[in-house]
């Protein structure tokens, strides 16, 4: 048995029940205001502007791979799925090369354990060194956590069309290239 009045019970779950309303819808609101404004900076990102450093010759221009789509790949050499995915991205760019994609890996390492790893595992499409940055980067690309991979695809209008973080799957890929 309760000692307090019932009108006070009452009043105190009211209270409780608005105030934990209130709460949710700005929580809500918060969060889609951030998603609105986060795809909003991707849909024709600054990264277009970036320069990254190259294994040999002058630096990759992302800015080189405008006008087609474009699958971006966040990885490194000590992370396990990220070299798991490399055969299928080779893959994916050797069969999808002539229709228009495109493949960048951008290695979240340096250089000498990518160059090594290269060395022993080649690789078709080309490759760039984002160093430690990389995590960043992604970061402002939607990769929240900044975990590896990530990888993240480009219209050919320079529009993020997916994410994906972690490895990717071969239906991934199929489903992938059909996009423009």
């Amino acid at each position: 048995m309760s000692t307090q009045p019932e009108s006070t019970s009452t009043r105190r779950r009211w209270l409780y029940g608005t105030v934990g309303a209130i709460a949710g819808v700005t929580g809500m609101a918060s969060y889609w205001r951030g998603r609105r404004e986060h795809a909003g900076a991707t849909s024709r990102s600054p990264i277009w502007d970036s320069s990254f450093a190259s294994l040999s010759g002058p630096p990759t221009q992302l800015r080189d791979f405008a006008g087609k789509p474009l699958l971006l790949n966040f990885w490194a050499t000590w992370c396990p799925p990220c070299i798991e995915e490399f055969p299928l991205l080779d893959d994916f760019y050797r069969k999808n090369r002539s229709n228009g994609w495109q493949v960048l890996g951008l290695a979240v390492d340096q250089v000498k354990a990518v160059e090594t790893f290269l060395q022993r595992n080649g690789v078709s499409f080309p490759i760039a060194m984002a160093g430690l940055a990389g995590i960043d980067l992604s970061r402002t690309l939607g990769n929240l956590s900044g975990g590896l991979p990530f990888t993240i695809v480009f219209g050919a209008s320079g529009e993020v069309l997916q994410r994906r973080i972690g490895r990717i799957s071969e239906q991934d890929l199929r489903t992938w290239s059909s996009l423009r």
